[in-house]
């Protein structure tokens, strides 16, 4: 699914609801909630601080997809078109970074 399919999909999700979208400030606030779950679920797997017994397991996807499904409300909201924003963005990455790392060697199979 490409994400111009993603913004459709939730367009029309949220467009059975009278509210509509949330305002940006409510989108923002609901985004900061939605990283910090996945902050928290990122120190429990992988930092110092242990989840209580009774907390159940967490999902990294399902909190990436939380933050995917804001961040496309808000461009929604706002008329934004995430695939060609998302495509000038990675142009702008790869010709800036182009040579910052060091490149995996390809081994030739002989």
């Amino acid at each position: 699914m490409s994400l111009k399919d993603a913004q459709q999909r939730v367009d029309a999700w949220v467009a059975q609801y009278e509210e509509g979208y949330f305002d940006p400030l409510t989108n923002l606030a609901r985004l900061a909630e939605e990283v910090g779950e996945l902050a928290r679920e990122v120190n429990h797997r992988f930092g110092q601080k242990t989840k209580k017994a009774e907390e159940p397991e967490g999902e990294l996807g399902m909190e990436m997809a939380d933050i995917l499904f804001v961040l496309i409300c808000m461009a929604n909201r706002e008329g934004i078109d995430l695939q060609e924003a998302f495509d000038r963005m990675m142009a702008k990455v790869e010709a800036r970074d182009e040579h910052r790392w060091r490149k995996k060697s390809v081994k030739s199979e002989e």
